[in-house]
């Protein structure tokens, strides 16, 4: 990920299990904790009625890449600003945000998985 060495992160990066990521949020992100319990009831919710982990699995993946990026103020405000641009700005402006609201999380779901290799920390 591009970042500055001013940005360092508000917490490391925790493991992707629902613990860790509910600790996570709640420390960086609480407005976010309703959200993140809310979609972790209907997606356990849903792996019990179809006997399937993968929608557990989905749950984690999108709540490690969205504490991924809140871990880094810098990254959080690109994303942010992106976003607002993407649904209220005119043409090109709005398309050009959304791409770059793109990239953000580009960027932070490959940091993610080279995290997860062999031999990263």
């Amino acid at each position: 990920m591009t970042l500055s060495s001013s940005d360092h992160p508000l917490i490391p990066r925790p493991p992707a299990t629902a613990a860790a990521l509910r600790a996570a949020v709640a420390r960086i992100a609480p407005a976010a904790l309703p959200a993140f319990t809310g979609e972790l009831d209907r997606a356990a919710d849903r792996a019990l009625l179809g006997a399937d982990p993968a929608p557990l699995r989905r749950f984690t993946a999108q709540w490690a890449l969205y504490v991924e990026i809140q871990r880094h103020p810098r990254l959080a405000a690109r994303l942010r600003e992106a976003e607002q641009i993407a649904a209220t700005g005119e043409e090109p402006e709005a398309r050009q945000a959304a791409a770059e609201a793109g990239r953000v999380l580009d960027e932070a779901r490959a940091t993610l998985v080279a995290s997860e290799s062999p031999g990263a920390d």
